[in-house]
């Protein structure tokens, strides 16, 4: 990589690690949507100064089997593949009445996570891919259900201050009851060969049952504070039957989740230590979430905060048939549809005073955030926005699952791609940002200053691409405190816009 502009600074060594999807179209055959493409993984290496580049297309059993048959034959979320007319119906039909739940792919495109000293390529069913954060390849494919009942998993996991790894996922029918599992993977769970898998030392922390057997809601992530789990079970849901028999009805996966305006969303709050939940039925209007951005105790009550839309007509804008509309007409169409994202600061009081002003026994004095005891003793919690208009949010990890200032995130407007990079302090609500003519920032993510005492004290990275020709894709070093810029990069490769990633500090790659 080729430094335009300023100096990256020495302390700043490690690799970040990108992933999203990066292929679309196999042989004649494409896909629907762009969270279906084949995963690419990307490697921004920091060293002595100098950055270096790295690209590989994730090499899973999904990618093997499609560009050896040349087409896409293993189905996406949003692109249906349908088995051949010619095998016979009734062995068809009777092998699918016994999955029940189908087998997913393994096209692992949302994030890069970490399980003891090993890095996986993860989405959201039960299969990973392991890969050398090096190299990039493919140590081995991993299937969460050989070490813990599960169908889904997150993308998004918590680690603690001890590098101790929490998740949560899905066990839908075959693991008898359905619900919801909260695990935890010790940081010492890898061998020193890396030859056996970091989930074998896996631990269940809690089972949440569903509230209704058939509709589980749909998670992308999780919070977490020191003492506790928060668990959003929101009315954004996955119809069971439906995903069962989706191949029969010709229909795509993704058809097989209905929001429910009508519903309530509830919030589930667990001890860590003990796994059990707090006996308090908290709860809130409809919303969907998709990502949280941190929690902490405070003061007898657990705060967390989060990025919420009114319906769920993000996943609909995805659509590669609407990403290729002309600018203004994809405009018009999502001023309409369209619900931005909001980033709502939620209060749980973990004691209540029966007797408080209004009902409201949140007792803080810097949240406006409320929530309001009812006659059956459930608390019912109104929010208090923080901001308007930022996803794929990051903060100073360090920080998380602490009391904090700041967070960064991709500023959504009309167009499903961020032209901009933003931060957002909390406190006194300042908003600063970076941008620049046709350029497209991937999330940004933020690594602090060796020492470093001030929450903001350190870097944001985050990858550029450009749809002017004359601008090469390029790795952009921001000051986080300012949003100044300290150094770009450019880079003589085709870069892909991606989801998310993951910063390894040098020596932990070693």
């Amino acid at each position: 990589i080729t430094l335009e502009y300023g100096c990256v600074p020495e302390w700043l060594q490690g690799t970040l690690l990108r992933n999203g999807p990066g292929l679309f179209k196999v042989g004649d055959t494409e896909y629907n949507h762009w969270f279906d493409g084949m995963a690419l993984i990307h490697s921004f290496t920091f060293k002595d100064g100098e950055v270096y580049y790295r690209s590989k297309f994730l090499r899973s059993d999904t990618f093997k089997k499609n560009t050896q048959a040349n087409k896409i034959v293993v189905s996406e979320f949003g692109t249906m593949i349908y088995p051949d007319p010619c095998k016979n119906i009734f062995s068809k039909a009777f092998s699918y009445l016994l999955a029940a739940i189908p087998d997913f792919t393994d096209n692992n495109l949302i994030n890069i996570i970490r399980y003891g000293e090993d890095y996986y390529a993860s989405s959201e069913v039960n299969y990973m891919n392991q890969i050398d954060p090096i190299t990039l390849d493919v140590i081995g494919k991993m299937n969460y259900r050989n070490h813990i009942a599960l169908n889904l998993a997150t993308a998004h996991p918590h680690y603690d201050d001890e590098g101790n790894t929490y998740n949560m996922g899905t066990a839908l029918m075959r693991f008898g009851m359905p619900n919801y599992v909260i695990f935890k993977v010790p940081v010492n769970a890898s061998d020193k060969e890396h030859k056996k898998p970091a989930l074998r030392k896996v631990k269940q922390v809690c089972n949440i049952p569903f509230r209704s057997t058939l509709f589980p809601s749909y998670f992308h992530s999780f919070g977490m504070t020191e003492n506790y789990i928060i668990f959003v079970e929101q009315p954004f849901k996955l119809d069971i039957v439906r995903l069962a028999t989706a191949i029969f009805r010709s229909v795509n996966w993704a058809s097989c989740l209905k929001y429910d305006k009508e519903d309530i969303t509830l919030i589930h709050l667990v001890d860590k230590k003990t796994g059990k939940a707090v006996s308090t039925k908290f709860y809130t209007d409809a919303l969907v979430v998709f990502h949280h951005i941190n929690a902490y105790e405070d003061d007898g009550h657990v705060v967390f905060d989060m990025i919420t839309y009114k319906d769920s007509n993000l996943y609909e804008m995805f659509y590669l048939v609407n990403l290729r509309k002309e600018t203004h007409e994809f405009i018009e169409t999502n001023k309409v549809n369209f619900s931005p994202p909001i980033c709502q600061r939620f209060v749980l009081p973990l004691t209540v005073d029966k007797d408080a002003p209004n009902g409201n026994v949140v007792r803080l004095k810097d949240t406006t955030a409320k929530a309001v005891m009812q006659r059956d003793g459930s608390l019912y919690c109104l929010p208090e926005t923080i901001f308007e208009g930022l996803e794929l949010p990051g903060m100073n990890y360090k920080f998380n699952g602490k009391k904090y200032r700041y967070f960064y995130g991709s500023r959504v407007e009309w167009t499903p791609h961020p032209n901009k990079i933003g931060k957002v302090d909390i406190v006194t609500r300042k908003y600063i940002e970076w941008t620049e003519e046709d350029c497209y920032p991937s999330e940004p993510v933020f690594v602090a200053s060796p020492g470093a005492v001030e929450e903001d004290d350190g870097v944001i990275l985050s990858s550029v691409v450009s749809l002017n020709p004359k601008i090469s894709p390029f790795m952009l070093v921001l000051n986080a405190k300012t949003f100044e810029v300290i150094a770009r990069a450019s880079i003589d490769a085709s870069v892909h816009m991606d989801l998310h990633g993951h910063f390894i500090p040098t020596q932990s790659t070693n």
